[in-house]
């Protein structure tokens, strides 16, 4: 159950990264872009890590205070939320 659940997480965050640069790389060239709904979606489903790491890396939605300063936040919950989980698990 816990390999499952590492695999999941791991999943969700690469694909919140690529999320981030997919949409930065849409931004450039003006196209349509993913809505923030989803990109909020992916972060609240465990996806915030990712995320934030895609929003710094690829310097995107970095001006959006909303994503500045909640994507840190959520991934700090989400880790909080993670240790206390496998302490439970285990």
């Amino acid at each position: 159950m816990l390999k499952i659940f590492i695999t999941l997480f791991i999943i969700i965050n690469i694909a919140g990264f690529y999320l981030m640069k997919i949409d930065k790389n849409k931004a450039k060239n003006h196209q349509y872009r993913i809505s923030e709904n989803t990109l909020w979606l992916v972060a609240i489903f465990f996806g915030a890590i990712g995320m934030t790491l895609g929003m710094k890396t690829f310097r995107h939605k970095t001006k959006h205070v909303q994503f500045k300063y909640g994507l840190p936040v959520l991934s700090f919950l989400e880790i909080g939320l993670l240790l206390y989980a496998f302490n439970i698990l285990s």
